[in-house]
C-alpha cells in the first residue's frame, strides 16, 4: 500500500516536498516512480528512484524536482524546487519490481494521489 502526502498550495517560485509511505511490500526491491495528472490532461511521468539508487527525471521537471529515498521509514519523497503553474497537478507515487521507467503500465502498485496547485 501507497500514501501519499504532502500537497497544498503554493505561490509560483516556491516549494513542496511530497512524501510517500510504502507498506506491504519489500521497499528494497522496488523501483519508486512519481506521475502527476493536471486537469483535463493524461497523467504523465515525473521522475523514478529505482531499487539501486539511480534516478530519471522527466526533461519537464529536470533541474527543479529531486526524488529520493529512505528505507527507515519506507518512505520515498519528492523534493519540488521553483514551481511553476504548470505544475499544478494530482501527484502519484507507484512502486515497480522492474526496473523504473516511465511506462505507466510498468508500475503494480499505486498511492492515492496528493493534489499540488501552483498559483501565479
Amino acid at each position: 500500500q501507497l500514501q501519499a502526502s504532502g500537497g497544498g498550495l503554493v505561490q509560483a517560485g516556491g516549494s513542496l516536498r511530497l512524501s510517500c509511505a510504502a507498506s506491504g511490500l519489500t521497499f528494497t526491491r522496488y523501483s519508486m516512480g512519481w506521475f502527476r495528472q493536471a486537469p483535463g490532461k493524461e497523467r504523465e511521468f515525473v521522475a523514478v528512484i529505482r531499487w539501486n539508487g539511480g534516478t530519471y527525471y522527466a526533461d519537464s521537471v529536470k533541474g527543479r524536482f529531486t526524488v529520493s529515498r529512505d528505507s527507515a521509514p519506507n518512505t520515498v519523497y519528492l523534493q519540488m524546487d521553483s514551481l511553476k503553474p504548470q505544475d499544478t497537478a494530482v501527484y502519484y507515487c507507484a512502486a515497480t519490481l522492474l526496473l523504473g521507467s516511465p511506462r505507466e503500465s510498468e508500475y503494480s502498485h499505486w498511492g492515492q494521489g496528493t493534489l499540488v496547485t501552483v498559483s501565479s
